[in-house]
């Protein structure tokens, strides 16, 4: 992964940022996603939330994609998110940043490093670039388009990056507002957290020193509040919503 000297954008990607405020839904932003992928000879892209460091999967911290469902779960099923040279480049820098499937994998110290190659290769996704976002909330995430195209020069690092933050907060707000009618209460909330971080209700009820089946009260009430069928669902459609971080 080398990251990318910003440069000003030319004209062009002023007509993206127009497009994606202009927006009015979440299914607008990923036909505008799509589009603009297609435009830049990508395959697809995929907007998530920045998994916190305790996160096991990928697939529930993702917002919008047009990455294949299999793929994903296969990514999460060798779990390959606990060794991610991207993941961990995202936590820490942001800056955008190019990746190619075979360097950027050669840098996982999990052992994991074909696996990671050939699903993304299986999928045509063995080139791409990955653009850090954040809300005036302060939550973080990133946009990602990948394919199977030369690297992206810098301008279109540039072009890409400028609407990063504005489709990131976009698709969080219509999240939001879509939730807005069946707010959380804090404990509820408090309770799915411990859960996204690997917890059972025992383990929960001891750091909240709250009993078992008060916890378990918490989480069935979120649970159906978010009109989930498990507690796993719940979870993913928390952090979707913003809920989480």
């Amino acid at each position: 992964m080398t990251e990318q000297p910003i440069v000003i954008a030319p004209r062009t990607s002023l007509r993206w940022v127009r497009r994606f405020t202009e927006a009015g839904s979440e299914q607008d932003i990923t036909r505008l996603l799509a589009e603009m992928a297609g435009e830049y000879g990508f395959r697809g892209y995929l907007l998530a939330v920045l998994p916190a460091s305790t996160a096991t999967e990928l697939l529930p911290h993702v917002l919008v994609t047009n990455w294949p469902t299999e793929m994903l779960r296969s990514y999460d099923d060798a779990g390959l998110i606990l060794g991610s040279p991207v993941i961990r480049h995202l936590r820490g820098s942001t800056n955008p940043f190019a990746f190619d499937v075979v360097g950027t994998n050669h840098a996982r110290v999990d052992g994991k490093t074909e696996i990671a190659i050939n699903l993304f290769r299986q999928y045509g996704l063995s080139r791409g670039a990955y653009f850090p976002a954040h809300n005036p909330l302060g939550q973080r995430g990133a946009l990602a388009f990948a394919g199977d195209r030369p690297p992206l020069a810098h301008m279109e690092m540039a072009e890409l990056n400028a609407i990063a933050n504005l489709v990131f907060t976009r698709v969080v707000e219509f999240r939001a507002e879509a939730n807005a009618l069946v707010p959380l209460s804090g404990r509820e909330i408090e309770c799915l957290s411990w859960v996204s971080a690997g917890k059972t209700s025992i383990e929960i009820s001891g750091i909240l020193g709250l009993s078992e089946y008060t916890v378990n009260h918490y989480l069935n009430r979120a649970t159906r509040k978010l009109e989930a069928v498990n507690r796993v669902q719940a979870v993913a459609k928390a952090i979707r919503a913003g809920l989480l971080t």
